[in-house]
């Protein structure tokens, strides 16, 4: 759409929403053919320019929350339904969770922010905002051999949406060895990013899981032996990168202690901790996750809700 100026864009997203026009109308209106005017809306949808909040849900998943939050000492639990093409979930939890964030945002908030393709989607769903004073804090280090979900690259897009000033840790997620990890959190400005992380108003985190179609496989973020290796140990799953067992316990692994990331047990000092993340494979490690955090919010699937109540 590099040919359409935004101005025109938001010209034909008001058109057709607010004013009920017709695309054919449209199309007219603005002198351009109706191919054309669908594309523009199309992009609208896809920037955040447009959004659409659906505000009735299905009942069994109000059901689902109400339980969860009982269950689990929950302020919040919001519960979507699984889509017929599964692989949109984490973009339809994403986008609820930016519906979330946008209703919770006030000014001088600190968020810390985890990582992934659910967290990342939340991004269209936030308006842009106006200089709230509001920090964003990239809590672990940076990917160096995937492109999509990088954790700094989300937390830099979010502060740019939210005009928030950014704190990134520059370093590389897993260090080559202990030694290096303790040598990299010396840093002054690594130390600072940590020390912010230790006052979150916000704290937004997924989960992340050691199936063959996981982001450490797809991308061989790690060798297929660790991978094996941890499996081997117990782990289920990752919270920012530290792997957990089925009971919420950080795993007793060579690859947790080379983790450069804020240690998810020291997250429950965040006022608000969301955790967002859905899929059947996700199941156990969101389960570990529910125990080892604690969490006030979580975002999830009707699927998991229901295993988590079944249970």
């Amino acid at each position: 759409m590099s040919d359409l100026s935004d101005d025109l864009r938001t010209r034909a997203a008001w058109l057709y929403y607010k004013e009920g026009m017709t695309q054919d109308q449209v199309a007219q209106e603005l002198g351009l053919n109706r191919a054309k005017v669908l594309r523009m809306l199309a992009a609208s949808r896809l920037d955040g320019t447009v959004q659409i909040r659906v505000l009735s849900k299905q009942s069994n998943c109000v059901a689902l929350e109400r339980e969860l939050e009982k269950k689990y000492n929950l302020e919040r639990a919001i519960v979507v339904p699984v889509p017929k093409q599964t692989e949109q979930l984490p973009e339809i939890i994403g986008g609820v969770l930016g519906e979330y964030v946008t209703d919770l945002l006030k000014e001088n908030m600190i968020i810390g922010l985890g990582w992934g393709k659910t967290l990342s989607s939340c991004l269209p769903a936030i308006p842009q905002q106006a200089d709230a004073h509001i920090s964003v804090v990239s809590l672990l280090g940076g990917l160096t051999r995937v492109s999509a979900f990088n954790p700094s690259e989300f937390a830099w897009r979010l502060g740019d949406r939210l005009a928030a000033e950014a704190y990134l840790i520059a370093a590389p997620v897993f260090a080559p060895d202990e030694r290096t990890r303790d040598a990299l959190l010396t840093h002054p400005g690594i130390r600072e990013v940590f020390r912010r992380s230790e006052n979150l108003d916000v704290a937004i985190v997924s989960v992340g899981d050691l199936s063959p179609g996981s982001t450490f496989s797809r991308y061989g973020l790690l060798e297929r032996d660790e991978l094996m290796s941890l499996q081997k140990a117990g782990a289920v799953g990752d919270i920012l990168c530290r792997f957990i067992d089925a009971d919420g316990e950080i795993i007793d692994h060579e690859v947790n202690r080379r983790v450069v990331a804020v240690d998810p047990r020291s997250l429950r000092t965040a006022r608000n901790i969301v955790l967002a993340s859905g899929g059947w494979h996700k199941y156990a490690a969101f389960r570990g996750a529910l125990k080892l955090l604690s969490p006030h919010v979580v975002l999830t699937d009707i699927e998991i809700a229901q295993r988590l109540i079944d249970e």
